[in-house]
């Protein structure tokens, strides 16, 4: 008799469907959307031309800015829990970076996204609750700090894994957590680069 494969399990099908849907939801344009429902310009050729927050601040419409980073982690999150409710939590840890992965290569913009330290947040919160809210307050305190957005996304991604494993999160959810982080901070490679070099523009700054 087959031993039971326990909760955890996940068959290539149902990882696939997981995947697939949480790709679709991350890959939700909400800032390009948002701007253009407010006459507010292409977002894409605004400022750094991404489709995040911090772009779309760049338009002076802060409430536009701050329903995009609302939306943006929310569409992580509700990957992780509806992929979660359907197939059990390695759907979720898989969800988590797969809503990632479509905010940052969206198939609705020929595959060029943002950088989704939004998501990566939400998504981290659906996955491990307590670990997302300290990833959100290291970010909102490094923001407070030095007023540069890239520097606090860096902060909270760089920390969330050492913070899950310091919770006692389980074992799917750290590799979730640290394949995000990887990816969040791989997508910063330019921001980096103007950090090291003192250039990278403060939060709400207009760039030319």
């Amino acid at each position: 008799m087959a031993a039971n494969p326990g909760p955890e399990a996940l068959g290539a099908a149902q990882a696939a469907a997981a995947f697939l849907l949480a790709y679709l939801l991350g890959s939700i344009p909400f800032g390009v959307l948002l701007t253009r429902a407010l006459n507010l310009g292409d977002l894409r050729k605004i400022g750094s031309g991404n489709i995040g927050a911090t772009n779309v601040l760049r338009t002076g419409h802060k409430g536009a800015a701050a329903a995009t980073l609302l939306l943006d982690a929310l569409k992580g999150a509700a990957a992780v829990w509806i992929c979660g409710a359907f197939w059990g939590p390695q759907a979720a840890a898989l969800a988590a970076f797969g809503s990632l992965v479509g905010h940052c290569w969206p198939v609705w913009l020929n595959f060029r996204g943002g950088k989704g330290a939004a998501t990566f947040l939400g998504a981290t919160l659906g996955l491990a609750p307590w670990a997302g809210l300290a990833a959100c307050a290291i970010w909102l305190i490094m923001a407070a700090i030095f007023r540069i957005s890239s520097l606090s996304a860096l902060a909270a991604a760089a920390a969330t894994p050492f913070v899950a494993a310091g919770l006692g999160a389980s074992r799917t959810v750290l590799w979730a957590t640290a394949a995000m982080a990887l990816l969040t901070i791989l997508r910063h490679h330019a921001n980096i680069r103007r950090l090291l070099k003192g250039e990278e523009p403060r939060i709400g700054a207009r760039k030319s």
